[in-house]
């Protein structure tokens, strides 16, 4: 049985976790498809953006607790990298990925939220660390995650004092980006995904790719050392040269 269904509207591929029994924990299984899902995906020159949702009422719950268990009898690091390998998958990936939040995401569940580039809430969303609640440190770079896109009131208030958010608090303390009814929560997170799917895949991964880099620059110099070999690339693409070429039309239209 499959835990993730794949579909495609125009240049967006959908990824829905579909283990609603078990509110779409992150299983071997579900792991092992994500990894072969994105590695399909990123050869596929006709997908430029990935969502990723939950079937039924939970975004995902979280990692199966046997293989916590199991995976904290062993070594220091043991299998752990296993339960991480599916949302360290999607964080890693050049293409842009966004999650429609369509309800609970706890613990690891979280992780994979903040592994997407963009997080679009439904109003049944909730956000919720929960490590220090089932007595486990927060693990898969959840701390660094979370204080990497939000302030470190939030991520203390979230991971030491099992504040969970709704839709609305989680776009208000930046930990989401939008927040809509459900029934409108997939096609809003395809319509931010085609924005993204719209542009040359090189471009957008190579940009991608420096908004990362950003977070070891400091100074204002260096910050502009980072973009100048990418932007002198862009430059000397065909998709540069088109656009130009369009717009000096459109100019040369309106006189």
């Amino acid at each position: 049985m499959s835990m993730l269904k794949i579909e495609r509207r125009d240049r967006v591929a959908i990824l829905t976790f579909d283990d609603p029994d078990r509110r779409n924990v992150i299983s071997n299984e579900l792991n092992d498809e994500l990894l072969t899902a994105f590695d399909d995906l990123e050869a596929d020159e006709g997908v430029g953006a990935v969502v990723l949702t939950g079937e039924g009422r939970a975004f995902c719950a979280g990692a199966v607790l046997d293989d916590l268990l199991d995976a904290g009898k062993g070594e220091a690091d043991g299998s752990l990298p296993d339960i991480y390998r599916g949302f360290l998958r999607v964080a890693h990936t050049p293409l842009p990925t966004v999650a429609a939040v369509n309800g609970a995401a706890v613990g690891a569940g979280m992780n994979m939220i903040l592994a997407c580039d963009l997080v679009i809430a439904g109003r049944s969303a909730r956000f919720d660390s929960r490590f220090l609640t089932i007595g486990i440190h927060p693990g898969g770079g959840h701390t660094w995650r979370l204080r990497n896109i939000t302030d470190l009131q939030t991520a203390k208030a979230m991971v030491l004092f099992e504040q969970i958010l709704n839709g609305e608090e989680a776009v208000r303390h930046g930990v989401a980006w939008d927040c809509v009814d459900d029934d409108d929560l997939l096609n809003r997170a395809v319509e931010y995904a085609a924005k993204a799917a719209k542009h040359p895949r090189e471009l957008v991964a190579v940009t991608k790719q420096t908004l990362h880099d950003t977070a070891a620059v400091t100074e204002s110099v260096p910050s502009v050392q980072l973009e100048i070999e990418p932007q002198v690339w862009s430059m000397r693409q065909p998709a540069f040269a088109e656009m130009v070429a369009k717009l000096q039309a459109k100019i040369a239209g309106n006189k």
